[in-house]
């Protein structure tokens, strides 16, 4: 009671404790809500050390990386950098070396037909590269658009090695057309331009459509017994039969139907006559009942030398 006869009492109707009890559990439901606990929330944050939420080496590749920058702005201002690109490559694959991911070593397997120096060139390999930066994929496809490569498969081995493993297609054939001489797949499909002689063992067949009908020619080859090796071309003429090229020059020209047999005939004439060794620009074997020769042209003249110095019948004979 105070002095005027009044009683002393809080103006609301909750003690003070009460007060902050209740909006504390006001407030508690929305921490709840959101975190789950105001003590979670603490002691979660209070559990982990600064140090393990930032990534490992974060600071030696922003190091790096900052001095990697300042190295190319200064390259680049001071009109150094083209330089520094022909003599060590880019600036990326330069310090990749420096790390010891250069690429020191190439293993190379499957090839038979194509050289190694042809691999890497069509790969885009050079010893200013390395490991770390290069894309497999892109090299796979590289070495899948060279013609004579039917599949490549490109592996890193780590820190300086890479290893590439490809399946040729297999030459079948050379074919000419228009001038031109392709190498050819068994099924006629073109493989690439012969620019060496690496293919010049390779059967060769001339003319248009020659390419996807040279089963036929390899097929007379075999026809053509002893004398296979002195057969050095098969030309498609009309796309109705072959003429062949002896290693003489000669022509053998064959039907088109019936060709083994005709080629048979050649045989027998070569061990009775030695035909191929006459003076015979071409043999005909297209009629089944006789054989046409072509003389040279010196042949033909004393051919004709000698049928007039022959003596007619019932003449008598020029002294």
């Amino acid at each position: 009671m105070d002095g005027g006869g009044r009683y002393l009492q809080p103006m609301t109707a909750y003690p003070a404790g009460a007060v902050a009890a209740r909006a504390a559990s006001h407030r508690q439901p929305r921490i709840k809500k959101f975190f789950g606990s105001s003590r979670s929330v603490r002691r979660r944050s209070a559990g982990v050390p600064l140090e393990k939420r930032i990534p490992r080496f974060l600071g030696t590749w922003l190091t790096l990386g900052f001095y990697t920058g300042v190295v190319t702005l200064g390259l680049w201002q001071g009109g150094h950098l083209d330089t520094f690109i022909r003599d060590n490559g880019q600036p990326h694959h330069a310090i990749a070396r420096a790390l010891g991911l250069g690429l020191e070593r190439v293993t190379i397997s499957g090839i038979a037909q194509m050289r190694e120096a042809e691999v890497l060139a069509a790969a885009g390999l050079n010893g200013k590269q390395s490991l770390a930066f290069l894309d497999v994929n892109d090299l796979r496809e590289r070495l899948e658009h060279v013609p004579l490569i039917e599949s490549a498969t490109v592996r890193k081995l780590y820190p300086n090695e890479l290893v590439i493993t490809l399946t040729e297609r297999q030459p079948y054939a050379v074919w000419q057309n228009n001038g031109e001489l392709f190498i050819i797949a068994a099924d006629g499909t073109v493989i690439d331009l012969m620019q060496d002689d690496r293919f010049t063992n390779l059967p060769f067949v001339v003319g248009e459509s020659a390419n996807v009908r040279s089963k036929e020619y390899l097929a007379l080859l075999d026809a053509a017994g002893p004398l296979k090796g002195r057969i050095r071309a098969g030309t498609l003429v009309s796309g109705r039969r072959w003429t062949l090229k002896m290693d003489n020059g000669m022509d053998v020209r064959l039907p088109e139907q019936g060709a083994s047999d005709a080629l048979a005939r050649l045989v027998k004439l070569e061990n009775e006559q030695k035909i191929l060794e006459k003076d015979v620009l071409a043999v005909d074997l297209r009629m089944a009942d006789r054989v046409v020769v072509r003389l040279t042209e010196e042949a033909a003249l004393a051919r004709a030398e000698s049928l007039k110095k022959k003596p007619m019948r019932g003449k008598g004979v020029d002294t």
